[in-house]
């Protein structure tokens, strides 16, 4: 009876700090620049950052010019940068608690979708107050799963906005390869016309000349 309520209260833990769980997971429209605001509470925190660049405005138009992101902390001082890419991944060690920007430059003229994610990974070292011994170690241990399986959900929004970018430009390519099909269809087919239309010109003139 007593495993069964450590086990209940070690549950009700878990599902309330996974709730509690510093993420977020857009995805927007860029025009020219875009910036995000996300609140950091401890200093010595991990913040995952990815981004991938899903699609143009234009489905004609593909490029691998990529976005600029610039991440600063409270101060304005620029903590990382990612420079004229489709989509990166990368993490950095919080130096000052506080709210960093996100801030994403566009250099297309076209507007672009663009998958933004932010998790922050927060360990806490809990005290010992309770009498018993295993009390601290075992919150600790829940706090390192609830990283763990973020983890994965922070890969998987990685790897599925990959793999959303990937399917828009085969879509696209085969519409492009299927336009282009037709145009040199249509333009055979005129070609063809022109030259039988110039052939009975050209016989109606010959015979016209010898019955003279």
């Amino acid at each position: 009876m007593e495993w069964l309520s450590w086990r209940t209260v070690c549950l009700s833990v878990l599902c309330a700090v996974l709730l509690l769980r510093p993420a977020a997971a857009i995805r927007f429209v860029i025009d020219r620049e875009e910036c995000f605001s996300h609140n950091v509470e401890y200093e010595g925190d991990t913040v995952h950052v990815s981004f991938v660049v899903i699609k143009a405005e234009t489905p004609w138009h593909y490029s691998e010019e990529g976005v600029d992101l610039v991440v600063k902390d409270p101060n304005g001082a620029q903590v990382r940068d990612s420079r004229d890419k489709t989509s990166d991944k990368f993490e950095f060690i919080v130096q000052k608690r506080g709210v960093h920007r996100f801030c994403f430059t566009n250099k297309s003229p076209y507007h672009e979708t663009i998958d933004f994610d932010v998790h922050v990974g927060h360990f806490s070292y809990f005290e010992q107050h309770a009498k018993d011994e295993h009390f601290a170690p075992l919150f600790e241990q829940i706090a390192k799963l609830d990283e763990a399986l973020y983890n994965i959900q922070f890969e998987q929004h990685w790897l599925e906005a990959q793999t959303d970018r990937q399917a828009i430009l085969n879509e696209n390519m085969s519409r492009r390869a299927v336009h282009k099909a037709l145009f040199e269809s249509a333009a055979l087919i005129a070609a063809s016309v022109i030259q039988v239309y110039l052939l009975r010109r050209l016989f109606e003139r010959k015979l016209g000349s010898s019955r003279v």
